[in-house]
């Protein structure tokens, strides 16, 4: 390595000076620890916000190589004896520091652009994002916060295959454990040899051989002191801002963790620069006291000892990604690379044991249309048939779609919610509420339809939930995002719906989230619709159609649903037993 590459701070300390304490490592608590004359241990405290020092004479560095710098550049002026036991350790450590130093600064003045292997990865990635690779890499502990939409998920799939920091646990929010096992399956390993392991269940058991782990939020309380004996290559979390509250088992387990893992990313479209507590919370996951203890962070940072609000949140901000701890873009930084509107089909959870109980009707149903005597009476008989599945299946999804936009409002994102089956309606209001939505629907007359758009467009709410054939003709080109919490048979339908929101004046990048189950009718209508799982898709149904086309697609649609009530004859014709027969 060329000294002169590393900051100064990082040179080797002077030899045969006077020395004013010694230096060892604390295998326990893995810290250095100096025991030496007040004047250096006393400066250290007040220097150095991180340094734990209780007792006279002590003074405790946490064995991270930001902290070493810190620690190297007081030895500088105050030499300390180095253990003899302790010397190549230290050596390392500081050869670490070093090393980081130098891809801190490069990363700054030059950020590297990385493709991922090919043997490793599928997928291409825009160049902002092979920025945000490189960034990570360069990092190894840090927050990516890029906004919503950017691809968070695909740049921390693409470190982890170039890294190979296999086995890595992914955690994540309940209703986004199916979206990650499908990226992972997407992107990963494109020679198939991908084997990933859902942990289910509070209580700890033997887990399988995985490259990839994937565990919710609501489990670590359970695992709190397994998982770290695993020593994952790479962790990462997910909407991270669900560690943004301590004193919880949750933020305990995720903190040990950490701990046991050379390689921690957390995601998050929200940073909270605000509220002191939550960014110092979420922080110390990543980088344990990087931003000092409480009490000095929010005296320094904050309105006083103890106070939540930060003073300075852009200098907070700056601070973060000086340090290389964070990196955050937004859409407008990156429009230029964005296409206009961009599809992306995402898999959501739902509530089994809800949809077994909306879909009982089914078998009566199903009996009747044995007994139906005409082709009109039968076509009927099929178009309930799957309007009861189509119900069933977005009421069982619905508290998870709702979730997945309660993340998108937090964002500050602007949402089109569009949905088909009043039930599934009412559940979005319910959910929603603190959110104040308003409704464009079937349900709403002409005045309250137009105060509602009103509202949406003039910032009054920032969640309209429209009904999937009552958006035509609406002007809501203020949204940011659409989100179909249901789908129809029909492209020209969703076409539309997003039209509501790309039209003239809509000067973003627009993502149309396309909320899939994976059970119930969801399968076949995306199928109807060409779309494909966790795939930003080509655009379909944006061309105006003529008459004959329309009567193609009805005619479409009608093969589709004969074929879905034959598949579920084939299911009922062994009906479970909590579904009558």
């Amino acid at each position: 390595m060329n000294e002169q590459e590393y900051p100064v701070y990082l040179s080797d300390a002077p030899e045969g000076a006077h020395t004013y304490g010694t230096l060892s490592y604390n295998r326990r608590s893995k810290c250095w620890t100096i025991k030496g004359e007040p004047c250096v241990t006393e400066l250290a405290k007040r220097l150095f916000p991180g340094c734990d020092g209780r007792g006279r004479g002590v003074a405790r560095f946490t064995a991270h190589r930001r902290i070493i710098g810190d620690l190297n550049w007081l030895m500088l002026r105050y030499p300390l004896e180095i253990k003899e036991a302790d010397r190549a350790r230290w050596a390392e450590a500081l050869k670490d520091a070093r090393e980081y130093a130098i891809r801190r600064e490069r990363s700054l003045t030059s950020p590297a652009s990385v493709t991922p292997p090919d043997d490793e990865f599928r997928g291409d990635l825009m160049p902002f994002q092979k920025l945000g690779v490189g960034f990570l890499l360069s990092s190894r502990r840090c927050l990516l916060a890029d906004e919503m939409g950017l691809g968070k998920t695909v740049q921390a799939l693409a470190f982890l295959a170039t890294l190979r920091a296999y086995p890595a646990l992914i955690v994540v929010p309940p209703h986004l454990v199916r979206n990650w096992v499908r990226e992972c399956e997407r992107f990963l390993k494109p020679d198939g040899s991908l084997r990933v392991h859902i942990i289910r269940g509070l209580k700890p058991y033997d887990l399988p051989e995985a490259d990839v782990y994937i565990v919710h939020y609501l489990l670590l309380r359970g695992w709190k002191t397994a998982l770290p004996d695993y020593h994952f290559g790479c962790v990462i979390f997910d909407e991270i801002q669900e560690l943004r509250h301590s004193g919880t088992e949750k933020y305990s387990a995720a903190s040990l963790l950490s701990d046991a893992s050379e390689n921690v990313v957390g995601l998050s479209g929200t940073p909270i620069y605000n509220n002191g507590g939550e960014i110092w919370n979420v922080v110390n996951i990543i980088d344990f006291h990087f931003l000092g203890d409480w009490e000095s962070f929010s005296r320094e940072w904050c309105y006083g000892y103890g106070n939540m609000v930060v003073a300075k949140p852009e200098l907070l901000g700056e601070h973060l990604r000086r340090e290389g701890l964070m990196l955050r873009r937004v859409k407008s930084e990156v429009l230029k690379e964005l296409p206009p509107k961009r599809r992306l089909v995402q898999e959501i959870d739902w509530d089994d044991r809800v949809y077994r109980e909306l879909m009982r009707p089914v078998a009566e149903q199903l009996h009747l249309l044995d007994g139906a005597e005409t082709a009109s009476a039968r076509a009927l008989i099929e178009e309930q048939i799957s309007q009861t599945q189509r119900q069933a299946t977005g009421v069982a999804k619905a508290p998870y779609v709702a979730a997945f936009v309660r993340a998108l409002l937090e964002n500050g994102e602007k949402v089109l919610l569009m949905a088909h089956h009043h039930a599934v309606m009412d559940i979005y209001a319910k959910e929603l509420k603190p959110f104040h939505p308003v409704f464009i629907t079937g349900r709403e007359n002409d005045a309250r339809k137009d105060a509602a758009a009103r509202a949406f467009m003039e910032g009054t709410t920032n969640l309209c939930v429209v009904s999937l054939r009552s958006a035509s003709g609406l002007n809501l080109q203020r949204a940011s995002c659409v989100v179909f919490g249901e789908l129809d048979w029909s492209p020209a339908v969703h076409s539309q719906a997003e039209d509501r929101a790309h039209r003239i004046g809509q000067s973003d990048s627009l993502v149309c989230y396309y909320l899939v189950s994976p059970r119930g009718s969801d399968s076949d209508m995306q199928d109807a619709l060409g779309l494909k799982v966790s795939q930003f898709v080509a655009l379909m149904g944006d061309e105006q159609t003529d008459r004959a086309q329309d009567v193609l697609m009805q005619s479409e649609a009608r093969d589709r649903i004969r074929r879905l009530v034959e598949r579920l004859r084939g299911e009922y014709a062994s009906a479970p037993p909590d579904i009558p027969s």
